[in-house]
């Protein structure tokens, strides 16, 4: 009897500029790929209205959070805008071992630090249509003082100077378009990784290919 293998795991990594849109895409994708699981963060920076311990971040002290970075705890960590952000490691290997779609919505120095780490992981970088854009989106919120606006600017030039260590980029000019071809790449990432344990089972391997949008 032959028995279909089951659905590879995998650890997917959206990052890209502040302002691109990378947590609406997150909630566009994880409507549309109803197996894909977020990855809770741990940050040093104090709760927003309205969020929840736990649930959007892990809010813990700047003690705490070098605790859990020398103990190797954190898969990735980075500081932005003064504040400190990891990814727990333990959660995102056991889900992706259990078969999940892990989701890791994060900034682009801790995205290439996954890369490092978990060379099997896929790395979308959103990008802005334009820097206009990018601009008009970060000055919308009304959130942050002009200065840290600037400093947010500067930030986006540096990263968006990296787009081409990544797996894939895609252009965020509607969030649902731009879910829909993240999820796209996702389909054909956990096929080739299918195919490939299916080969491993037959005693054979067939080198992995890099994803590429389009």
């Amino acid at each position: 009897m032959t028995h279909a293998t089951p659905a590879a795991g995998l650890l997917v990594v959206l990052t890209g500029p502040s302002g691109v849109g990378k947590g609406t895409v997150d909630a566009h994708l994880r409507r549309r790929c109803t197996d894909a699981v977020a990855s809770v963060s741990v940050t040093t920076r104090p709760p927003r209205s309205g969020e929840r311990d736990g649930v959007e971040y892990h809010f813990v002290d700047r003690q705490r959070f070098a605790a859990m970075a020398e103990a190797g705890e954190l898969l990735e960590w980075a500081e932005y805008a003064g504040n400190l952000y990891g990814t727990p490691r333990d959660p995102v290997r056991r889900a992706v071992a259990d078969g999940r779609v892990v989701v890791l919505e994060i900034e682009v120095q801790g995205a290439l630090q996954v890369k490092a780490a978990e060379p099997a992981a896929v790395l979308v970088f959103i990008s802005p249509p334009s820097f206009a854009e990018l601009e008009r989106r970060l000055r919308a919120r009304g959130t942050e003082a002009p200065d840290v606006i600037a400093r947010r600017l500067q930030w986006a030039r540096e990263e968006l100077a990296e787009r081409h260590r990544f797996d894939a980029e895609v252009v965020n000019d509607d969030a649902d378009a731009c879910a829909e071809r993240v999820c796209a790449l996702i389909r054909r990432a956990r096929a080739r990784a299918g195919a490939r344990r299916g080969d491993d089972v037959g005693g054979a391997s067939e080198p992995g290919g890099s994803v590429a949008d389009g």
